[in-house]
């Protein structure tokens, strides 16, 4: 096989691994219930801070960051749940999508450059 040819190809994997799908349910990595009181419950207090996490049970706070840690972070962070489950990208936060995205463009723009100085063709 030719290095043109091997670098088309770890080219193509590196882009396609890359890719983020977002699906607008995601039926992973949730807990039952979408409110605040029923994903958290009143009895959690912010006297456990900082939270120790065994297990990811991760909810989505009402400044668009995913607390892994579940309620008990998102309460030692002094924020309030918005629902259960991770935060989708781009849902209408405050995050800098295009600044991540940006971010990302300029990894991959760095890893094929290494690539092609490490196979000696820059």
């Amino acid at each position: 096989m030719s290095p043109k040819t091997l670098i088309l190809i770890i080219t193509i994997i590196t882009i396609t691994l890359t890719t983020v799908k977002s699906d607008d349910d995601p039926g992973f990595i949730k807990l039952p219930g979408t409110t605040t009181s029923s994903v958290c419950g009143d009895s959690l207090n912010a006297g456990s801070c900082p939270v120790k996490c065994f297990r990811a049970s991760p909810v989505c706070g009402v400044d668009n960051v995913t607390y892994w840690c579940g309620c008990s972070e998102a309460i030692c962070a002094g924020v309030d749940v918005a629902k259960a489950g991770f935060c989708e990208f781009g849902d209408g936060g405050s995050g800098a999508g295009s600044g991540q995205a940006l971010l990302l463009v300029h990894i991959v723009w760095l890893v094929l450059l290494g690539f092609f100085v490490l196979f000696g063709f820059l």
